[in-house]
């Protein structure tokens, strides 16, 4: 049975591969609480007592906009854990699936960007973890760089579960509809991670992942409150009406053509993700 050591034990993503889980792998899940992985010496006693076969990176420094005020912060969860990660997996000859965002691109596209397009990132946050895949790239050969966007599921805290506290609140809201991507589910995500680390990789690299289809964040709050019943007036917000310390891309959609063939998989669609996801909420 293969040995997994997971970072970022009580995420959103990490929570998700809790609960898919996996009879060939025997996971071991780390939070800030077990292990600072800004320290060397904490990384290396756990590489030592754990000896794994994978990684799974889920730990990362998610708040965009207090980014901006926590650069150093920022950088040192983002980009220098991953590389000190990378360097013991090369030691222990470990495979290391890393989490990574769309948010390492400006958003001034007009079509699914796919891995050969030159990250621009135009935050902090997109800047540090795009850091981070540089330093993991540049330290070991055995790595899965996953891109997604958009993450949300039952469990953290993230957009879906945003819009359901406040449409028991609120008449009505306005959302976002000038920024375009796709909204992925965490459990999707954890079961394609799940699935690579069971499988006997031969391939490497950088990979684009989400749910299929393109929303708005208003489009997205829009099927939110049709499948959850909840009635609420939406009004359509440009960007510019909703300032954020952090510039958020425009556009991020992402081309998944190269995971889908280089593992042969099928990604669901968005919005049928969306349905599964609400029927798991809690009652």
């Amino acid at each position: 049975m293969k040995k997994v050591i997971v970072f970022g034990g009580n995420g959103q993503l990490a929570q998700c591969l809790k609960k898919t889980g996996s009879k060939q792998l025997d996971l071991v899940y780390f939070s800030s609480d077990d292990v600072n992985i800004l320290e060397e010496s904490h990384l290396k006693e756990v590489f030592k007592t754990h000896a794994p076969d994978i990684v799974i990176n889920c730990a990362a420094y998610t708040a965009v906009d207090l980014a901006e005020d926590e650069p150093l912060k920022a950088a040192a969860v983002n980009a220098q854990a991953p590389e000190a990660i990378a360097h013991l997996c090369a030691q222990y000859d470990a495979l290391l699936i890393h989490v990574s965002t769309d948010f390492v691109f400006d958003g001034n596209a007009a079509h699914p960007l796919d891995e050969s397009e030159a990250p621009n990132p135009i935050n902090t946050y997109g800047k540090t973890k795009l850091l981070g895949e540089e330093a993991i790239i540049r330290n070991w050969d055995k790595h899965i760089i996953i891109r997604t966007s958009w993450l949300y599921s039952e469990f953290g805290n993230n957009f879906l579960k945003t819009m359901i506290r406040l449409g028991k609140e609120r008449d009505e809201l306005g959302v976002i509809y000038d920024q375009v991507g796709s909204p992925t589910y965490a459990i999707d995500l954890a079961e394609l991670i799940i699935k690579l680390a069971e499988a006997e990789i031969t391939t490497y690299g950088l990979f684009h992942y989400s749910n299929e289809g393109t929303a708005s964040w208003y489009d997205f709050a829009h099927a939110i409150f049709k499948s959850t019943g909840l009635s609420v007036r939406l009004r359509p917000m440009r960007t510019s009406e909703y300032p954020t310390k952090a510039t958020r891309p425009a556009y991020s959609v992402m081309d998944k053509s190269k995971i889908k063939e280089a593992f042969k998989i099928t990604i669901a669609h968005w919005q049928d993700s969306l349905d599964r996801c609400i029927n798991n909420l809690p009652v």
